[in-house]
């Protein structure tokens, strides 16, 4: 088959335009380089202010006493009936303090729903969640308040971190969902008016303990 000497001289410029490199037009924009400046404070300050900003309530923990005292402390506050939890290692310390109020079922009636984290970005205030957690896809979307657990060595400093954070758990099972939560749902839509709590939790409470 003959090709048109229009097309061969078009095949020609492309094989002259392949045998020279091009320049990079922006060479300190390559992976190799930051994107962000170092975090002027400790993780745990930055995530907090920036959380806070989001609308987001932070409780800080020395440790999982503190914690099971505070979240029943909460719990007993805002009279929460129905704590809804399924992750057992969570749930453990303060298991015994809810008593009845800890269900493992019917997430759609529940007050608040209980989860873990994969990890936290410092940077933008977010957690970081995921389809491989013991709660699901569901559990942190679908309760009207939702509340948090995490630890200090969870913080990573940007969203770069984050995934290599998962990744490294993982491996070669990463998880087929990965959830950025940054803060309360919201949405301004309607209207061009900022309304929170539409496409997931009007509350989100973060516990961090110490660890």
């Amino acid at each position: 088959m003959s090709v048109s000497p229009s097309k061969e001289n078009i095949l020609k410029k492309i094989r002259k335009a392949l045998s020279h490199s091009t320049p990079l037009p922006f060479p300190q924009s390559e992976d190799s380089q930051p994107v962000f400046k170092p975090l002027q404070q400790e993780p745990e300050v930055e995530f907090a202010e920036q959380f806070i900003k989001l609308q987001g309530k932070f409780i800080y923990c020395i440790n999982q006493q503190e914690l099971a005292f505070q979240l029943n402390s909460l719990v007993k506050k805002q009279d929460w009936n129905k704590v809804y939890c399924v992750e057992d290692k969570l749930i453990e310390p303060f298991a015994s303090q809810l008593g009845e109020r800890l269900v493992r079922t019917g997430l759609a009636d529940c007050d608040v729903a209980i989860t873990s984290c994969e990890c936290l970005v410092a940077r933008t205030g977010t957690i970081v969640m995921s389809a491989a957690q013991q709660s699901g896809r569901t559990t942190s979307v679908y309760a009207p308040v939702h509340v948090c657990i995490a630890y200090t060595n969870q913080l990573v400093n940007d969203l770069k971190e984050a995934l290599q954070f998962t990744k490294d758990k993982y491996g070669n099972n990463f998880p087929s969902l990965v959830t950025f939560a940054t803060g309360p749902s919201r949405t301004a839509d309607i209207e061009k008016t900022l309304v929170v709590g539409v496409h997931g939790p009007k509350e989100v409470y973060l516990f961090l303990v110490e660890g």
